[in-house]
């Protein structure tokens, strides 16, 4: 409680709103959650889209959206974006390709995915050589390991974590398949030795990487982890399997956004993003690429010689060199760094949207969202460790590290046995966005950029007396949860995360 109050040099009693309040007030970044479209209790509930989605969010009651890891909220600028883009198509044809116009921030189309690249370099500490904004998630670990995964008789394994998102792991078993190897010797997992604990040390993964080293072709790992929220010393990992000669990779869907990155003075080979999540760029949106300088460089004495003269890769002509991509030869010659990696057109009318979010992001510095995402997750964490007034034991464990330098802005909270579905339904009631992983884990996160010290403090109050009353068998039957029980039915899935 004493790091909390000597943030004010006062008595305030930090578990009052109050407090949050004052720290609403206080907080550097509070003019930007006005900047995104919060959905509202009303329409969380509602059969209907209104016929404008448009208004401020003060006209009615936010819903308390703690759900930026899974899918972030609406900036309120994408809707403009996107009708801008729409009507360059309109009035221009292919001839946006070509043309910008003076009453609109939007490149030509066939300049967006420069653009992009250009707003994202700084989020992830790279050069704007080094990003290509393209693809999905999958589809880009999929393209780094056509390109980083080149295994031979001698070094064919992959080093990945244990717990990791099953889309990484159907992508690495697959690659492994693909160059004639066997998953159960060729994969190597980073994981937990203690069953009581959710998350891995450094000193283990570098001892695994010390094992293996020898037999290794490729490093992959995730930068913050999707289950736990724990954030990887991406620096030291990398640095450690550098120094026996391996090559590593990094999934960071939920750390780019979330926590500063250094991808080039960490030495980073490559890494791959999703943008929808704490980069606010809509569903399914258009994901990013990270390719060290020194793996996108391109040889041309070499390419004139007739040899490669590049890291080898899967090609398209999109990440041909401009100067020729429209004369339809038949000469691949990439573009240096990460747009050499790109191989169709990108859509425009999803960079527009990448576009409109990166802008916000041009508004303030990932320093700045660090510092508020250190203080805000440790006020949510320091709210919900309070022992009840009742002096019954806490019916859950945060099972994210503790330690700030150790996390993201999530926190993963495991509920005893079985209180999973009705703390979740009595959360929607209450108008709380989070979500869920079967068994028992709720994951909560405080995106800085629109969320707030009170939407912290509401969610405990709220959280805590959900669960006192699903302990106490008092929660309504047969309520339902969309997040934990959405997307089941005649169409076959099981969940919709």
């Amino acid at each position: 409680m004493t790091k909390y109050r000597s943030e004010f040099g006062g008595d305030r009693e930090i578990t009052t709103v109050d407090y949050a309040e004052e720290c609403d007030r206080r907080d550097p970044l509070r003019h930007l959650r006005a900047e995104f479209l919060i959905p509202s209790k009303s329409d969380l509930k509602s059969r209907t889209l209104a016929s404008s989605y448009e208004g401020s969010n003060d006209s009615v009651e936010s819903s308390i959206y703690l759900c930026g890891n899974s899918l972030g909220v609406q900036p309120r600028r994408t809707v403009q974006h996107i009708k801008s883009h729409l009507a360059a198509w309109a009035k221009k044809g292919v001839f946006g390709h070509f043309v910008e116009h003076e009453d609109s921030s939007q490149p030509a189309f066939l300049l967006i995915d420069e653009t992009a690249a250009e707003k994202m370099a700084p989020i992830v500490g790279a050069l704007k050589s080094e990003v290509a904004v393209m693809e999905t998630l999958t589809a880009n670990l999929h393209f780094m390991m056509s390109s980083f995964y080149r295994p031979t008789k001698e070094k064919y394994k992959i080093v990945m974590e244990g717990g990791a998102f099953p889309s990484d792991r159907y992508a690495v078993e697959s690659q492994v398949r693909f160059h004639g190897f066997d998953p159960n010797d060729a994969i190597i997992l980073v994981q937990p030795n203690d069953s009581s604990t959710a998350t891995v040390t450094t000193s283990q993964t570098l001892s695994i990487i010390d094992e293996h080293a020898s037999t290794t072709a490729l490093v992959l790992l995730p930068g913050v982890q999707y289950y736990t929220g724990q954030y990887f010393d991406i620096k030291t990992i990398t640095a450690h399997a550098h120094s026996r000669g391996l090559l590593i990779g990094w999934d960071l869907a939920h750390a780019v956004g979330n926590v500063p990155l250094l991808l080039h003075d960490w030495d980073v080979d490559c890494a791959a993003w999703c943008n929808y999540k704490y980069v606010n760029s809509g569903p399914g949106a258009i994901a990013g690429l990270f390719i060290n300088e020194k793996h996108g460089q391109v040889d041309m004495k070499a390419i004139e010689e007739g040899k490669v003269g590049f890291r080898p890769r899967l090609t398209g002509w999109w990440g041909g060199d401009k100067s020729t991509r429209f004369s339809m030869g038949n000469r691949f010659v990439p573009i240096p760094g990460a747009a050499g990696y790109q191989v169709g057109n990108p859509s425009a009318l999803a960079l527009t949207a990448v576009l409109a979010s990166l802008e916000i992001f041009g508004e303030t510095s990932m320093e700045t969202i660090r510092t508020k995402s250190v203080k805000i997750t440790g006020y949510l964490e320091y709210l919900l460790l309070q022992p009840p007034s009742s002096g019954a034991a806490i019916p859950y464990k945060i099972i994210t590290p503790s330690a700030p330098a150790d996390r993201g802005a999530q926190l993963s909270v495991r509920l005893e046995e079985g209180m999973l579905s009705g703390v979740m339904a009595e959360l929607e009631t209450a108008g709380i966005v989070v979500d869920e992983r079967k068994p028992d884990v709720v994951r909560v996160a405080p995106a800085p950029l629109y969320n707030s010290f009170k939407d912290c403090y509401e969610f405990a109050r709220i959280f805590r007396a959900a669960c006192e009353k699903v302990k106490a068998g008092q929660s309504k039957k047969g309520e339902v949860s969309v997040m934990a029980e959405g997307g089941k039915g005649e169409k076959g899935w099981n969940e919709i995360k």
